[in-house]
């Protein structure tokens, strides 16, 4: 009886979030409110996320507003931006560094087998490191737990990689 699979992780696609940095460098280029004043982002370092920078709290929220935006027109979750730190003012100018989540943690890597064996009896769930790998003896099966997960709001962007 074959076997099918697949993998949940937790990534972001590299290549668009150059699309994005670029693209969001090029709106605060060309906003009117935001001539004259410090409005940048920048890369953190090995890109692992972006640093926003302002006159104050305000204009770093309208950056992040420009980034969301470009964000979804890219079909990317805006889940992958790490808000937890806190802006940092000084020298008229406030700098916000937003670090990129990668990968599930083991918190999460458990609530969604937990979801799995409640929802999915058919489906095997099992944690690999920071990846959840789905087996099941149905195509279709394997859809529901798809659609199943992306139906549920984690904190978390998701996505579904190796389909066999």
């Amino acid at each position: 009886m074959p076997s099918f699979s697949f993998d949940i992780v937790s990534e972001y696609d590299k290549a668009e979030m150059n699309n994005v940095f670029a693209g969001t460098e090029r709106e605060i280029g060309n906003r009117y409110d935001f001539k004259g004043t410090p409005a940048a982002i920048e890369w953190m370092g090995d890109k692992a996320g972006f640093k926003l920078i302002g006159a104050g709290q305000w204009q770093c929220d309208a950056v992040l507003d420009i980034v969301r935006k470009k964000l979804a027109s890219r079909d990317q979750s805006s889940k992958v931006l790490d808000l937890s730190k806190t802006p940092v003012e000084a020298n008229l100018k406030t700098t916000w560094e937003i670090p990129f989540k990668q990968g599930l943690s083991q918190d999460n890597a458990k609530e969604i087998t937990k979801l799995l064996r409640e929802n999915a009896p058919k489906a095997k769930a099992q944690i690999q490191g920071d990846a959840v790998r789905v087996t099941s003896s149905s195509k279709d099966e394997l859809q529901n737990v798809i659609t199943l997960l992306r139906a549920q709001d984690f904190d978390f962007a998701l996505q579904f990689i190796n389909y066999r």
